[in-house]
C-alpha cells in the first residue's frame, strides 16, 4: 500500500475530527480555527483523495453547505491515517 503523506493542514482536519462518531461542518471550523474557504479546500482534498465522507452523502462540499454536513473518516484508511498521523510528529 502507498503511504499516505498529509499536509499540516490536512493533519490539522484530522487531529479535529472524531475518527468514531465524525463531527458536524461547524465544528471543524470552530476545531480547526481555518478559515471556511480552507477548510472546504482542504475536506474536498480528503474527500477526493478517500479518506473522508459526508453525510448526507456528496463527491464535494460547498462553503454553504459544509456547516450543516457530517464528516467522518472512511473506515478504510481510519488505521493508515493514524499512522501517517503518527509518523509526522
Amino acid at each position: 500500500m502507498k503511504q499516505i503523506k498529509l499536509s499540516g493542514r490536512e493533519r490539522s482536519v484530522l487531529r479535529a475530527l472524531d475518527f468514531s462518531t465524525g463531527n458536524m461542518g461547524e465544528e471543524l471550523l470552530e476545531h480547526t480555527r481555518l478559515q471556511a474557504e480552507d477548510l472546504v479546500d482542504v475536506i474536498n482534498g480528503l474527500m477526493e483523495a478517500g479518506f473522508m465522507e459526508v453525510a448526507p452523502y456528496a463527491e464535494r462540499t460547498c462553503l454553504e453547505s459544509f456547516r450543516a454536513a457530517h464528516f467522518e473518516v472512511n473506515p478504510s484508511y481510519a488505521l493508515d491515517l493514524r499512522g501517517a498521523m503518527a509518523r509526522a510528529w
